[in-house]
């Protein structure tokens, strides 16, 4: 990658330990990296940011891309999490590595669009020849940071789980074929633009002995841990029904605690497991439009921030949220945290931080991504704040208290991935026409 400097940066979040945020400044990328931050400087090629808030690429800690080919379902759209997930597993059931592959572009050029430069995925069911290769082959096509996770249900209906028999693999095969995911694509280098997690789907579709092999396994080969746990009221008593104990002791008992390891939603997590999650240093995926939607309740975030639990930003699958904007969930993460605990519960720099820090912390990427810093990985979005939607702002808080809501350009390891509004890396509009073509299949 060339040099390029982003010339009279209206404003610079930096995120750093101060807090320091930099008007009418230049930021100089090279070598793939944030080389500098000041006025003044130069390279051979420059981008005009005047008028711009410049943040960190914002960071999605919990996805399932392939639900982007599942919005708005009609039977699902006013059900809890179990009836929802009843009614759409025989719909993904249906699905190939052709509408993998597929929604898994269509997702993260909607995720780049709304400022997000690295994004994990959880993929868990593998029908008709599908495998996680699809979706790491479409980051790549798109040019996003990557941590796919390897999810997986072995527990079906039979055997007193919720997924159909259908849906549900063997486990051995599992962990298999976790091992040659890892093998061919994971990357543990600083800039690494591919990470591989082990994540079997959730406490009612694995066995105990699975969720057991799968924190050994990946503990022999370095990578990290995900699962859902704690989403809702459903999910707290299938655990005091089946297994004797609340999510966070079942997680602690089987070694799914640390700081390898993040969990998804949380939303009903008690004084102790925070505490727990705290001194072990595990983090958290919190998804707040997926919670509403869902009606699984609001996660106390604040809670969990003044205890010290690392918390990041998930939009979680688009057939439950069902969009994949991160800067709406940065949103809604203010808005409920002042619904649940008052206007001063959480303010906007705040949630920014969540979204870019605190997700970079939760994936292991702390020292590397979440800060505009010399050393820095160059992951930046660049959000004009001179339309419409911003008209009139006084302050930064304007991105998440008026707009607006689709970056101008996003810079991923330096490489311009959104330029002027639109997707750089690839054409997207065949994609877009196959998306539909899927989806209407799907519902014929």
């Amino acid at each position: 990658m060339g040099e390029v400097v982003l010339k009279n940066v209206g404003l610079a979040l930096t995120m750093n330990d101060a807090g320091d945020e930099w008007r009418d400044t230049d930021i100089l990328l090279k070598n793939r990296q944030i080389a500098a931050v000041g006025p003044g400087l130069s390279a051979p090629e420059s981008l005009d940011c005047s008028g711009c808030l410049v943040t960190p690429g914002l960071v999605n800690t919990h996805h399932h891309l392939y639900q982007t080919l599942t919005r708005a379902v009609p039977g699902a759209q006013d059900a809890a999490l179990f009836g929802w997930l009843q009614t759409l597993y025989p719909i993904w059931a249906r699905f190939t590595p052709d509408h993998m592959r597929t929604s898994a572009v269509v997702g993260l050029a909607e995720l780049a669009l709304s400022g997000c430069t690295t994004s994990s995925d959880h993929l868990y069911l593998y029908p008709n020849g599908a495998r996680l290769d699809d979706t790491i082959d479409a980051a790549a096509e798109v040019g996003l940071r990557f941590h796919p996770t390897r999810g997986a249900m072995s527990i079906g209906v039979s055997d007193g789980g919720l997924p159909p028999d259908t849906l549900v693999e063997n486990e051995a095969a599992i962990l298999d074929d976790c091992i040659r995911v890892i093998d061919a694509f994971h990357d543990p280098s600083p800039a690494s633009m591919c990470r591989v997690g082990v994540a079997p789907c959730s406490p009612f579709s694995v066995s105990r002995e699975l969720m057991r092999d799968a924190a050994l396994l990946a503990r022999d080969k370095g990578v990290m841990l995900h699962t859902h746990l704690a989403e809702n009221d459903e999910d707290i008593s299938y655990s005091l029904e089946k297994f004797g104990c609340r999510p966070g002791e079942y997680a602690q008992d089987l070694g799914w605690v640390g700081d390898d390891v993040w969990h998804a939603h949380c939303v009903k997590l008690d004084g102790v497991e925070i505490d727990l999650f705290a001194r072990s240093g595990t983090g958290v995926a919190h998804c707040p439009c997926s919670n509403c939607r869902l009606a699984s309740g609001i996660a106390p975030v604040r809670a969990m921030r003044d205890a010290g639990v690392k918390v990041g930003l998930g939009v979680d699958g688009s057939a439950s949220n069902d969009a994949g904007s991160l800067i709406d969930e940065a949103r809604q993460t203010l808005l409920l945290q002042r619904v649940a605990s008052g206007p001063q519960a959480m303010s906007a720099r705040e949630a920014l931080r969540i979204a870019t820090r605190g997700g970079a912390e939760v994936l292991g990427r702390g020292a590397e991504l979440g800060q505009i810093m010399p050393g820095f990985r160059a992951d930046l979005a660049i959000w004009d704040m001179r339309g419409v939607a911003a008209a009139g702002s006084w302050d930064m808080a304007a991105l998440l208290l008026a707009g607006p809501r689709q970056v101008r350009d996003l810079f991923v390891e330096g490489r311009r991935v959104v330029a002027d509004g639109q997707i750089a890396t690839t054409d997207l509009i065949p994609h877009l026409e196959e998306q539909r073509r899927l989806a209407r299949e799907l519902a014929d």
